[in-house]
């Protein structure tokens, strides 16, 4: 049985065409000038209430936002890129996204984000997001993308499965987190997934 084609992978290192376009929205590399504007909602409780860091006061979101400064190409497996989410119309940033290539060997890629809560409602982490899944499968020829979350983050779950990933795991008490044991959950999406859902079957 013949072995399954592997794609070819663009060639390293590999930094995106940016700003990466989606309707509304510019993903560009963070800048200092960036501070801000993510300082607005990283030193938010209800916005770090469910991620592993945070609240940060200005020292450490000044330190979030140089290293994000420097997560713009990817050169081996374990490398990120963290980019600023602004709309396009306003010029008003309201985010950040981070695409992780985990695995070269295993074409193997993980999303997140964080939002600011003033600017909910109007779908931008959603359309961000979807911007990472087409960069991962169609620019990195990944295999499989997936996403962790705090298991009591439901607005993120929703999120994730309006994109169109699977909850694949639900992990009990497996973090300690802000004092409490908390449950962990895993959606992702393959490749083919990924495909059917850009060209779904014509209805018979």
């Amino acid at each position: 049985m013949p072995l399954p084609s592997v794609p070819r992978t663009p060639p390293l290192p590999y930094t995106p065409d940016y700003p990466i376009r989606t309707e509304r929205l510019d993903l560009r590399p963070v800048t200092h000038d960036d501070f801000a504007a993510i300082h607005a909602y990283q030193r938010r409780p209800e916005v770090c209430r469910y991620l592993y860091w945070g609240p940060l006061d200005e020292a450490g979101s000044r330190a979030s936002v140089t290293a994000k400064t420097t997560r713009t190409t990817l050169r081996e497996s374990g490398d990120l890129l963290q980019l600023a989410v602004v709309v396009r119309a306003t010029g008003l940033l309201v985010g950040d996204v981070t695409f992780v290539w985990n695995s070269r060997e295993h074409r193997q890629g993980g999303i997140g984000y964080v939002f600011h809560p003033d600017h909910a409602g109007h779908g931008y982490a959603t359309e961000a997001s979807r911007a990472l899944l087409k960069l991962g499968f169609e620019e990195l020829q990944l295999h499989r993308i997936q996403a962790e979350l705090d298991g009591r983050n439901t607005a993120s779950a929703r999120l994730l499965e309006r994109l169109g990933m699977r909850r694949e795991g639900h992990l009990r008490e497996n973090e300690f987190l802000d004092g409490e044991w908390a449950d962990e959950v895993v959606y992702a999406m393959l490749a083919r997934e990924w495909r059917a859902q850009q060209h779904p079957a014509p209805r018979q």
